[in-house]
């Protein structure tokens, strides 16, 4: 199906690698030129060349770190108008014991998954709403509506950012401006699998084996975790001319393990 998105321009907080790479490719694969951000330099140069190979449109790596003023700027500079913004970022440390939790734990957590996404919407929908097109996919997780102690540092600002974002969506929908949210679950990222491959090896087994122990014992139905292709799929489906009509959404993928109806 055509996403009637060629040519389009997007920004991609958070792409170099995981759920924010898997969206990238599922653009680029529409003809969407991108612009992706990272803090890690070479894995972003590497993503971005991959990107183009593959698909021939136009990527543009930006080195910053966008939890920060300075690499807001960065990254506004390189791309002033963008008809598509997809935000995410690392994930905060787990907080098995939420009395661990430091004032300069929320802060980091607030400003890189609270603040930035908001500082980017503020700046980027007035030329949306002008130009009567832009969408807009925040990348958050599954305990914003599912609160765990395990992703309190996680949750909490998503939940606020959700919260924004749909308050948002519907001054802006009658502009042809679509914001919505994507919630996943556990997916084969590069961080992932760092962590489950180092797992297997310490107890003499496989990183498949540890993903499955891991969702028998979290009881994810689907019994695995997603991928980052996947994914990026849905995010493109939320970018695309078809999204108009669906605003102010929070999508979750996670295998399942939701126990909410709606």
């Amino acid at each position: 199906m055509d996403l009637g998105i060629r040519g389009k321009k997007a920004i991609i907080n958070g792409g170099s690698a995981g759920m924010g790479k898997g969206s990238a490719i599922a653009l680029a694969r529409e003809g969407v030129d991108l612009i992706i951000s990272s803090r890690g330099k070479e894995r972003l140069e590497n993503t971005c060349e991959e990107i183009m190979k593959e698909t021939g449109v136009k990527v543009i790596p930006i080195v910053a770190d966008h939890s920060t003023d300075e690499g807001r700027e960065k990254i506004i500079n390189a791309c002033p108008n963008p008809d598509i913004l997809v935000g995410t970022c690392t994930p905060p440390k787990t907080t098995p014991d939420y009395e661990s939790i430091t004032p300069n734990d929320w802060r980091q957590a607030l400003e890189i998954s609270l603040l930035s996404p908001i500082s980017f919407m503020k700046e980027f929908i007035p030329g949306m709403v002008n130009r009567k097109w832009g969408r807009i996919v925040n990348i958050g997780t599954g305990a914003a509506k599912t609160p765990a102690e395990i992703r309190i540092l996680s949750g909490g600002p998503r939940a606020a950012l959700v919260n924004y974002s749909v308050a948002v969506s519907k001054k802006v929908a009658r502009h042809n401006v679509a914001i919505n949210n994507i919630l996943p679950g556990m997916h084969h990222t590069a961080a992932t699998e760092k962590t489950y491959q180092k797992l297997a090896e310490e107890n003499g087994t496989s990183y498949d084996e540890e993903v499955i122990k891991f969702a028998k014992k979290w009881k994810i139905p689907a019994r695995k975790f997603g991928t980052s292709q996947d994914f990026g799929d849905f995010v493109a489906m939320f970018c695309s001319e078809q999204a108009t009509y669906v605003i102010g959404q929070s999508l979750v993928i996670d295998g399942g393990i939701d126990n909410t109806t709606f």
